[in-house]
């Protein structure tokens, strides 16, 4: 289990149930970007007591307490993970692999747009959309 997300939770005043201890478990040890469906199938696994509203509410819990980010790819499906260092999301548009990145030429860019048009970042999100090149394209 993550102990970074438990601690957070703790820290944020969440009770910790045994089931929410499961299911913050989950979210922590997932290297994917899952949904609370695919959330639920982990959790029965190590609980079968879970219900898919147990689920749902604890998620709810999280993504209001901070603890947790909700992420939206447009195929109608949210999807959860630890909130933390930021990175941006590749979305293979064949397969639905979320890859993470981070690229610091990009992030003073988007500082920079913000200036020119008067403002201070204080947040963003930047969502790519790519097919993969067949081998030897890139």
């Amino acid at each position: 289990m993550s102990l970074d997300l438990l601690e957070k939770c703790l820290s944020r005043g969440i009770r910790m149930t045994s089931q929410r201890q499961v299911i913050v478990g989950v979210i922590g040890d997932s290297e994917d970007h899952p949904d609370v469906d695919e959330l639920y199938r982990r959790a029965v696994d190590e609980d079968s007591t879970i219900s898919i509203a147990t689920v749902y509410r604890t998620v709810k819990l999280l993504e209001e307490a901070g603890v947790i980010d909700r992420l939206e790819f447009g195929d109608g499906r949210a999807r959860y993970e630890e909130s933390g260092e930021h990175h941006e999301h590749l979305v293979d548009v064949e397969t639905g692999e979320v890859i993470e990145f981070y690229h610091a030429e990009l992030e003073a860019l988007k500082e920079q747009v913000a200036r020119e048009m008067g403002y201070e970042l204080v947040d963003h999100r930047l969502e790519l959309f790519g097919r993969k090149l067949p081998s030897g394209e890139g």
